[in-house]
């Protein structure tokens, strides 16, 4: 099992992401950004090479995404379940996502098989997730599940601090 780690405050940005090794060795680079139909989060190696992306496909009735592995589309991403723990299901991968996504707890299954798992740790140079990856090979693809994961929570603390229109007139 390899170990990613992430800045903290960098995963659901729309900026710029590097993901290191243990030894702080830099072995990806995360770049794009979230919000509209269209939009895509790509995953470097650092010699250049996209690796993985994954791109919004939808709005309506909840966000969809698609995951790519180069340029090749190998799965949906979308949330089923929202009760004590949140579900999410990555179809034609048959993975499945779940955990306390609010507190960066989480982990996926093919079945009974763990493919990754996540969490939250403080190294000498700050706060960072960790990914327990069980295979490298699946690595790409489960950074980029962490950066969608991120920014749903992002958006759903950012929905519950708006303030209502209520003192909206009309002259």
């Amino acid at each position: 099992m390899t170990e990613y780690f992430i800045q903290e405050q960098h995963l659901g940005l729309v900026t710029r992401t590097i993901v290191k090794d243990v030894d702080g060795k830099s072995l990806y680079l995360l770049v794009g950004s979230w919000g509209t139909k269209g939009d895509v989060l790509s995953l470097y190696a650092m010699n250049g090479e996209l690796v993985a992306s994954i791109k919004q496909v939808s709005l309506i009735f909840g966000s969809r995404f698609e995951l790519y592995k180069g340029f090749e589309k190998v799965g949906v991403l979308q949330k089923l379940l929202n009760l004590n723990a949140d579900f999410y299901y990555i179809q034609h991968l048959n993975w499945t996502v779940i955990g306390d996504i609010r507190n960066h707890y989480y982990s996926i299954f093919q079945r009974n098989h763990k493919i990754m798992d996540m969490n939250k740790t403080t190294l000498f140079s700050g706060d960072y997730f960790c990914l327990n990856v069980a295979n490298d090979e699946n690595a790409p693809l489960c950074i980029c599940i962490a950066a969608v994961l991120d920014y749903w929570l992002y958006n759903r603390k950012k929905k519950k601090n708006r303030k209502p229109l209520n003192d909206l007139r009309i002259c």
